[in-house]
């Protein structure tokens, strides 16, 4: 029995060395998922995303919770790796992203918007892997762990009139699935890039899924960031 106490209580005592990390960052980004971004209506709500610290490869954690309009509770939480350059990758069950999330996650990359750094007008590319369970919606297609190959073109299109420092960033790419039926994506968006928060303020992005299978075979994502906290510094 003795022996039993001294182990329940040096257990006690390393879980309180060691408490779950807090989140270095908190973005709350509001969000219209095929139609425009509102405070209420059919479509809408707010996208939660903690930014958890950094991983041993050098990658960013990073969890998205999506709270829709109209619904009692918010979806379940979802913890991705995001690499420098865009990758992504959600190792955790369910190993899921959503349509939102697609959108944010590569765009909160360290470097994804580093071409900014040649001049507000510059251009760039990023190629890199999205590894998850991509949520029915984000893709056209039912979600299954799945490898999809992305490529994508930015070009800076200088300081938007009428904002204190946003800078505009048109960018196109692509996303194969690797394996399986070849299911293809193809993506425009514009964003609203804070370079003093470094974060997009503002996206607008239509996805178009391959093949066709539909009339209406696109998504249509807007997110504009509502609060971040701590500031940058």
């Amino acid at each position: 029995m003795k022996r039993l106490v001294l182990l329940v209580a040096a257990l006690l005592a390393l879980t309180a060395q060691t408490p779950p990390s807090a989140p270095t960052r908190h973005l709350v980004y509001r969000f219209g998922y095929n139609t425009d971004v509102a405070n209420s209506g059919n479509g809408t709500g707010t996208t939660t995303i903690d930014i958890l610290g950094t991983a041993p490869d050098g990658g960013v954690m990073m969890s998205g919770t999506d709270f829709w309009w109209n619904t009692a509770r918010p979806r379940a939480t979802n913890t991705c790796e995001v690499y420098p350059n865009g990758g992504v990758s959600c190792t955790q069950a369910p190993y899921a992203i959503s349509p939102m999330q697609l959108t944010l996650f590569p765009l909160l990359a360290r470097k994804w918007f580093s071409g900014l750094a040649a001049g507000p007008t510059s251009t760039w590319t990023h190629n890199y892997e999205i590894k998850a369970a991509i949520i029915p919606g984000a893709t056209g297609f039912a979600g299954k762990l799945t490898t999809w190959k992305c490529t994508f073109s930015l070009t800076g299109k200088g300081a938007i009139a009428g904002s204190e420092h946003l800078i505009l960033v048109h960018q196109t790419g692509t996303m194969e699935q690797q394996g399986g039926t070849y299911l293809k994506a193809t993506e425009k968006a514009d964003v609203a890039y804070d370079p003093m928060e470094k974060v997009p303020a503002y996206v607008n992005e239509v996805r178009t899924h391959f093949p066709q299978r539909n009339v209406n075979n696109y998504d249509t994502i807007q997110v504009k960031l509502q609060t971040i906290s701590p500031r940058y510094q």
